[in-house]
């Protein structure tokens, strides 16, 4: 209907391994997944289909050009005006997108995570609330370097490597700063339960609004 009012929309930053998929993974629990469009960042990576296989690894994916921001917007605003959007899915372990991509359908919140998603403006102004998860950097890259092993068929070398030349020096350029946007900065990630538990309280306080504006008109 007309006067159904705009989703809200929840943004998750922060440093690569931070916590922020255990910060989003604690929404959607405690919120409940039908309540919610998630939006990861990740999944809006360039297609480098057209680019030999070789020089895929030479690309800066820590720099914001490595993104497909404009769709991630395009969806977003999709989502707020309660139309259902296609989102892609990509494979890191050949860096380009699947054929088949997933349908997301419009739900009264939007949750959107990144480590990016603060540094554009056109897309830090669609966002109600924007939470930064802040942890240290040891900690970062023990996970970064855990996770890309495991799932991303990475070789310990090559992750170090490519947190020398261009993660860690692009979280100094563009994450770092992008904190002072922030609403809410949640340290130690995924292991702040109270932090974790106060934003939960918000987002079902706002939820509630929603569904009484909803109902009363």
């Amino acid at each position: 209907m007309s006067d159904r009012p705009n989703p809200i929309v929840i943004a998750v930053a922060g440093g690569t391994g931070s916590g922020k998929t255990t910060i989003s993974n604690a929404i959607l629990e405690r919120i409940g997944s039908h309540n919610i469009a998630y939006l990861p960042h990740d999944a809006y990576y360039n297609d480098l289909e057209s680019i030999p296989q070789t020089d895929r690894q030479n690309i800066n994916f820590d720099h914001p050009d490595a993104l497909d921001t404009p769709l991630l917007i395009e969806h977003i605003r999709h989502l707020r005006s309660w139309k259902s959007v296609e989102i892609p899915i990509y494979d890191f372990t050949i860096h380009a997108r699947k054929e088949q991509t997933q349908v997301v359908h419009p739900q009264p919140i939007i949750l959107v995570e990144g480590i990016l998603i603060f540094v554009e403006r056109e897309l830090r102004e669609l966002f109600d609330v924007k939470i930064f998860v802040d942890t240290d950097a040891d900690i970062r890259f023990i996970r970064r370097l855990t996770r890309d092993m495991a799932e991303r068929g990475r070789t310990a070398d090559s992750v170090i490597s490519q947190y020398l030349d261009t993660v860690r020096p692009m979280h100094l350029k563009f994450v770092e700063p992008s904190k002072r946007y922030a609403d809410v900065i949640i340290p130690e990630g995924g292991f702040n339960m109270v932090a974790i538990d106060m934003v939960a309280d918000r987002i079902r306080s706002m939820l509630r609004g929603h569904r009484e504006f909803t109902k009363g008109n």
